[in-house]
């Protein structure tokens, strides 16, 4: 190959041309770099290559447009070039061998175009690299003037070109290489290289890409941005303008920066283009577009400049105050900062200065509290603002002015601005401590430390403790730092748990800053109580504090261990809960052992301590012997601490619940092998539970007894006693009030008294004689104590496989028949119910457990519901006279209720403690009847869905019967209690919605269980409108996110009357409330006080119509809903409909005319006349009886509001009456 392009070359360039077209571009590329770059300046080829070459170009580009555009001419003459398509053969005809003359004509003239244009393009390749090498001749040897022709006409179909990717290459950097070199001519070739460039950057993202169009920048000046045709050439560079490859390379960059200069009409549209940008912008784009924004403004003059500066910049500003969201202020700022970290650059700060303090200053004083922070924001950000050609007495001033501002902002009204004031304070304080004056210091500081450290909001003092971290790393602010920071010390001891973690950190920075003494900001004391009664985080950080000084790994294993004593000593809780947190440090396991050996030999040491430090001991140890069990080696070691007599002094010492609790886990980490009487110790603790669930401090007592029995195999025979316990009880019933006591199977009583042997503590137990009241106290913490361990997937596998199962079942079953609605029952009904959900969840025996022998399936279901509803109504009938103050004859207590009361006069606190134990015992006990219920009714079809929805409503009209007395009697709730509450309560409020879900999923429109889905959904919105209204918005908030997911139901439920009586051809506006709920007062007060924006004075307080911000956010919930589904909405519009029916028919025309408001303008727009069919049906009651009560009515203000209620109506009344006909005049 090489010598027969040799020998072309030396004959002539024709035939040189002519031997390397025939050739493969990819196989000849290096031949042809030498044999060209070999060609002497004396060779006649310099003078004959170039003419051959452009002609060989012009040919072959003519040839291939030809190709793309044939010419007719060029077409057989016999044959009509726009000749008819061939007709299709049939199906018998296509196999056959004779085809007709012209079937493959067109094929074969398609594949022959193609490869002519293959070929043409191949000969093209090779003419423009043989171009290039001509132009990149080492020595220069061929004129550019006479390459000049071919290359342009490369060039000017390069758009031609664009699919042929080897060939645009070539073309593309042919150009580069003639705008490289400054040949002549070279303006005549970028129209179509520099569009194509940049489109190829923009298509493939390469930065090297990138790179070649930023090092022919210089090009774009030879174009007319003034032309129309230049629209697709702008388009590619703003595109360039949000790409993200030229925003984040300095290529990129350098590029964007240049076209801002191009023209001042794309200057203002790359402005525009930017501007569009900054409000969904990333953090690296916008940093990037003020990045260019700068560099861009630095390198211009003239009318671009003052564009970006009094436009664009002006506008930044502007908008960064005024934005409607601290998101956006917050993006434009990003921006903005490229000028202001480049403040130092000459002119910088006087255009800052320039075009912020006419603003600035006037938007700190604002009423808008938006307005303020933003502004702030920007003046911290720009802080000092000053203009650099003041004299110093007009800057003092000026600074003056910015401090005045900031100090009075520290104390704004708004806390999210003084949070911000507070921060920046600091900041500044940090950055610019040696210039600002000292009485400004002490000013500044004294309000911060003074006033702000007992702000009432604590995202406030939150700020305060992280920009006092910041204002330590300035080495200067420690002298005085040292005086103030113990006037936080308070802190430490704040309500809230963000801000006592800030504390604790601030004390951990504190304490690796030299000269600093953390015990000096707060003191010891302080520190050990918050270590020993607050929340896992703060206690790990003060932990973390105190370990160098208290166990540190830099000092001797006696040392150490000594000092953690010390520790332990002084306060008990405090060390047990830092041997527990020093754990998560990872110190020696060595140590800990030998801290664990001094903990309890210090516990039997002779040396007398008091209960509270041998109950510290004893958990610290605790703590670590459950870290160092994992390890055999430590478990046998610890194992040798505990053995024999030393377990038995340790349990004689051991005198708190909380000692004892520690010692049961550590025995039942390290299974000793002989702990019978530790085990006898539990079985006593665990029977003598009469106290639960009240004694809150013997419950991990209880739980750790539990889990030592299980360990040592001695759970069977605990829960064996536990269930003669219940039993015995549940006969004492049997005994004391009659009912039946159903029959335990034999094989349960064979197992139970063959294992009954197994200790006598069980029959000293079961035998030991006390009053009915003693047992049945003991019955119900046996109850708390089953419902406990249920909740452990271990215990729980255990108690299933029990032995005693039925006895417990069935006893529980006798024993939650009885008494008040209190801690007892609900523990024991709460018990029974979980236990039966259970049972059906591991598929057991449920037909015999639950005494039903002779029975199916689903109504042993139902029989065990109605046992449950009875329990709940004797409960109930309990609750009311406790609300009510009435004796109760069958209460398990009579005689001791009036010997602590000999008056009869009873003490209001006790009352309203009982009244809302009765509420939360309630809640309870309701929330467990509804899961009971919904998990039901995942194993079998309810049969009587109308009972279910008439219980289930009743239990929610006894929970706000009972919050309306609670109100009423004005009792204040606790925080923790009501936050318990309100938690029971959104989970009740869900169940409740599942039943009715669960239950509408069955039903059928005839069913007449439709109305009672009606009432209940009734209930549940008035359940909400009575928490706004009573306990405020907040709460009610939490139950509106829990009616989300069921509004569906909810809504279905509201419309099912209408759809009820539709199925049944009846009417369907006539009011069928069994009672009228309280919601669509509210809705009705709230509607109009909308419209009118006043309140009737005569409202009492929980009819505020403004204070229902929850239950209006679920009513713009459901109307969205509603408009999905037109048929439903013609269902619920109805029962809309029928509550302003209800108002004019009881005179109440503010409650007609507000729900003719929400329905005419809410539900539909006020011109949309689109009624479905039955809400048509009901005005064709309403309209008549709304011009019947204007006639009769007298009063001046009834009048304006049924006149304002026909207005509403009559546009839709006309159009229905008199276009469509779907309306008749009738008598009202």
């Amino acid at each position: 190959m090489d010598k027969r392009l040799r020998s072309s070359l030396q004959s002539s360039a024709q035939d040189f041309l002519s031997s390397a077209t025939t050739l493969s571009l990819k196989s000849s590329r290096s031949s042809l770099k030498t044999l060209i770059h070999g060609i002497k300046s004396s060779s006649d080829l310099c003078s004959s290559l170039p003419p051959s070459l452009c002609d060989s170009i012009l040919s072959s580009v003519q040839s291939f447009r030809n190709l793309l555009e044939p010419n007719l001419s060029n077409l057989s003459p016999t044959k009509s070039p726009r000749s008819p398509p061939t007709k299709r053969l049939r199906r018998s005809s296509r196999h056959s061998k004779t085809p007709t003359a012209t079937e493959p004509v067109r094929e074969s003239h398609g594949s022959n175009l193609e490869h002519e244009k293959q070929k043409v393009l191949q000969r093209l390749e090779i003419l423009a690299h043989i171009a290039l090498l001509c132009v990149s001749h080492p020595q220069n040897v061929f004129s550019p003037s006479d390459l000049l022709p071919g290359v342009q006409a490369l060039h000017d179909n390069l758009i031609i070109f664009e699919s042929a990717s080897v060939l645009s290459s070539g073309i593309e950097c042919l150009c580069e290489e003639w705008w490289k070199e400054k040949l002549p001519g070279r303006e005549l070739l970028i129209s179509q290289f520099l569009p194509f460039l940049l489109s190829r950057s923009l298509t493939l993202k390469k930065k090297v890409d990138v790179h070649r169009v930023c090092v022919h920048r210089e090009a774009f000046v030879l174009f007319d941005f003034d032309d129309e045709s230049i629209e697709d050439l702008k388009l590619l560079l703003l595109r360039c303008v949000i790409s993200p490859l030229y925003l984040k390379t300095e290529d990129g960059r350098r590029f964007l920066i240049f076209i801002f200069g191009l023209s001042n009409q794309l200057a203002k549209e790359i402005l525009s283009m930017i501007r569009s940008q900054i409000p969904f912008g990333r953090k690296s784009m916008l940093e990037a577009y003020g990045d260019i924004l700068f560099r861009a403004w630095k390198a211009m003059d003239g009318d671009s400049k003052v564009e970006i500066e009094n436009r664009f910049l002006q506008y930044l500003i502007e908008s960064a105050i005024h934005a409607s969201s601290g998101i956006f202020a917050s993006h434009i700022r990003r921006v903005i900062g490229a000028f202001i970290n480049q403040r130092t650059t000459n002119g910088v700060e006087k255009l800052l200065f320039r075009l912020a303090e006419p603003v600035i200053f006037r938007s700190l004083q604002v009423a808008n509290s938006n307005v303020r922070q933003n502004a702030l924001h920007l003046l911290l950000d720009m802080f000092p603002l000053e203009d650099p050609d003041a004299t110093k007495e007009e800057k003092d001033t000026l600074l003056g002015k910015q401090f005045f501002l900031l100090e009075r902002l520290l104390t704004d009204d708004c806390p999210e601005v003084r949070k911000i004031a507070v921060e920046g304070s600091c900041r500044i304080l940090h950055l610019y401590w040696e210039i600002i004056p000292s009485p400004t210091i002490t000013k500044i500081l004294t309000k911060i430390f003074d006033d702000i450290s007992h702000d009432i909001c604590s995202e406030v003092r939150l700020s305060l403790l992280k920009g006092i971290v910041y204002l330590l790393g300035n080495p200067q602010s420690h002298e005085i730092l040292k005086v103030l920071l113990p006037r936080l010390r308070h802190l430490m001891l704040d309500n809230v748990l963000t801000v006592r973690v800030a504390a604790a950190d601030l004390l951990l920075h504190l304490k690796d800053i030299r000269n600093f003494q953390f015990h000096k900001v707060v003191d010891l004391d302080v520190l050990l109580s918050v270590l020993a009664s607050d929340q896992p985080p703060v206690a790990q950080k003060i932990t973390k504090l105190l370990i160098p000084s208290y166990f540190p790994l830099n000092v001797s294993l006696e040392e150490a261990c000594n000092r953690c004593m010390t520790l332990v000593k002084r306060s008990p809780i405090a060390g047990a809960r830092f041997c527990k947190f020093a754990i998560s440090e990872r110190p020696s396991k060595q140590y800990l052992l030998e801290l664990v050996k001094i903990l309890l030999n210090l516990v039997l040491s002779p040396n007398k301590l008091d209960a509270h430090q041998i109950e510290g001991f004893l958990v610290a140890s605790s703590y670590i012997c459950d870290y160092l069990a994992s390890e055999s080696y430590y478990r046998n070691a610890i194992k040798e601490l505990i053995a024999a007599e030393k377990g038995k002094s340790l349990l004689a010492l051991a005198s708190t619940s909380q000692a004892h609790s520690s010692l049961f886990n550590i025995v039942s980490t390290i299974s000793p092998d002989d702990a019978a009487e530790l085990l006898e110790e539990c079985m006593g603790i665990v029977t003598n539970c009469s106290g639960l669930p009240e004694d809150v401090d013997c419950e991990d007592e209880l739980r750790s007894a539990h889990k030592l029995l299980l360990s040592s195999g001695g759970f069977d025979d605990m829960f064996e006693t536990l269930s003669a316990l219940l039993h015995k009880t549940a006969y004492r019933c049997h005994i004391k009030f009659g009912t039946d006591m159903p029959p335990t199977s034999g094989s349960a009583k064979r197992k139970i008294s063959k294992s009954s042997r197994k200790s006598s503590t069980k029959l000293k137990v079961i035998n030991r004689k006390q009053s009915f009241e003693a047992d049945y106290s003991v019955a119900v913490g046996v109850a708390w104590q089953i419902r406990d361990m249920l909740l452990h997937e271990d215990m729980k596998k255990a108690v299933l496989r029990s032995p005693s199962l039925e006895m417990s079942f069935l006893a529980l079953k006798v024993i939650s028949e009885f008494g008040r609605l209190s801690s007892a029952a609900s523990n024991c009904l709460l018990l029974f119910t979980n236990y039966h959900v259970i049972m059906l969840q591991e598929n057991l025996p449920v037909l015999k457990l639950s005494g039903f022998l002779n029975c199916q399936y689903h109504t042993v279901l139902e029989l065990t519901m109605d046992h449950i509803l009875n329990c709940l109504e004797k409960l109930f009938g309990a609750d009311n006279s406790i609300i009510n103050g009435k004796k109760d004859s069958d209460n398990l207590r009579p005689t001791k209720r009036k010997a602590q009361n000999p008056t009869g006069k009873s003490s209001s606190s006790c009352k309203d403690a009982s009244m809302f134990k009765v509420l939360k015992n309630l809640i309870r006990l309701i929330e467990s009847y509804f899961i009971y219920i919904t998990r039901s009714l995942c194993w079998i079809h309810w049969y009587y869905p109308d009972e279910l929805l008439n219980y289930t409503s009743g239990c929610i009209q006894h929970i706000i019967c009972l919050i309306e007395q609670l109100n009423h009697n004005q009792i204040l709730f606790k925080e923790e209690d009501l936050k318990d509450t309100i938690l029971c309560l959104k989970s009740s409020f869900t169940y409740a919605a599942k039943i009715l879900n669960l239950i509408l999923r069955y039903c059928t429109e005839s069913s007449t269980t439709l109305s009672k889905a009606f009432d209940l959904a009734n209930d549940l919105l008035d359940l909400i409108i009575l928490i706004e209204s009573y306990l405020g918005s907040g709460y009610a908030f939490r139950l509106v996110a829990a009616v989300k997911p069921w509004l569906p139901d909810l809504v279905l439920a509201l419309g099912s009357e209408t759809i009820l009586k539709r199925s049944q051809g009846k009417g369907t506006s006539s009011a069928s409330f069994d009672h009228f709920p309280k919601w669509p007062l509210i809705l009705a007060k709230s509607e109009l006080y909308g419209v009118n924006g006043v309140r009737n004075e005569e409202d009492d307080k929980c009819s505020q119509p403004e204070k229902f911000s929850a239950f209006n956010r679920l009513l713009a919930m459901l109307i969205i809903l509603l408009k999905g589904n037109a048929y439903v909405m013609d269902a619920v519009g109805v029962a809309f409909l029928t509550c302003s029916l209800v108002g004019l028919e009881r005179k109440d025309f503010e409650l007609a005319l507000g729900f003719l408001h929400f329905v005419c303008v809410k539900l539909f727009k006020q011109d949309d006349r689109d009624w479905g069919d039955l809400m048509l049906s009901s005005l064709q009651e309403i309209y008549p009886k709304i011009e019947k009560e204007i006639a009769e009515q007298i009063h001046e203000d009834e009048l304006e509001k049924l006149h304002s209620a026909k207005k509403l109506l009559e546009p839709l009344w006309m159009y229905h009456l008199y276009e469509t006909g779907r309306v008749s005049m009738t008598e009202a």
